[in-house]
């Protein structure tokens, strides 16, 4: 599992990039990728092309990030989801919270 991070030319956007599974595993290390980011970030991209497996702590780590971008007034937005990831997303109402394209 590998967790990648950039950001924006402009320095405002966090690109946070998948690969692998995206489960409990992870929970440290995609934490640390965005509360070490800088506090100027006012967007966060979660790229999920190369996500493999989605499971329940890893939607319990979005809403976590969600929170930690500012609740209902963050700019989180999920990129490049597979169909099956998509699928997980779209049932557990995600689509409510975040931006999915």
């Amino acid at each position: 599992m590998a967790i990648l991070t950039t950001s924006s030319a402009d320095g405002k956007e966090l690109i946070i990039k998948i690969k692998g599974r995206f489960d409990f595993s992870t929970h440290q290390e995609f934490r640390n990728a965005y509360e070490q980011a800088p506090s100027e970030m006012s967007c966060y991209v979660i790229d999920l092309k190369d996500a493999t497996y989605l499971d329940s702590s890893a939607l319990g780590m979005l809403l976590l990030l969600r929170d930690h971008a500012g609740g209902d007034s963050s700019q989180v937005r999920i990129i490049n989801c597979n169909p099956d990831v998509k699928k997980i997303l779209t049932i557990s109402n995600f689509e409510q919270l975040f931006t999915i394209v």
